[in-house]
C-alpha cells in the first residue's frame, strides 16, 4: 500500500494520549491514527447503509432494535468467548 506523509494539527493532549495508546500496543503512531481514521469511515458508510435502508423501508421499530442488539450480544459473547470455557 502506497503511504502519504500529511501533517495534522491535534490539540497537544491527544497527541500525547495517542502516543502512549500507540506505545502501550507496540505499534507506530501513525498506524494507531490511521487506525482510528479507518473506523471512521466504516461507520460513516454504515451510517449511510442504515440511512438509506430507513429512508425506502421506514425506521426501526423497538422490537428490531432489540433483536440486533440481542444478535450483536451473542456474537460477542461466541466471539470473546465470555463463558470463560477459554481460560479453563
Amino acid at each position: 500500500m502506497a503511504v502519504k506523509k500529511v501533517t495534522v494539527t491535534l490539540p497537544e493532549e491527544l497527541v500525547e494520549a495517542l502516543g502512549s495508546a500507540a506505545r502501550e500496543d507496540g505499534i507506530p503512531l501513525s498506524r494507531l491514527v490511521a487506525s482510528a481514521a479507518e473506523s471512521e469511515l466504516r461507520r460513516r458508510v454504515g451510517r449511510k447503509v442504515v440511512a438509506d435502508w430507513q429512508a425506502e423501508h421506514g425506521a426501526f421499530t423497538l422490537e428490531e432494535l432489540a433483536a440486533a442488539r440481542a444478535e450483536m450480544a451473542a456474537a460477542d459473547a461466541e466471539a470473546f468467548d465470555v463463558s470463560g470455557s477459554a481460560a479453563a
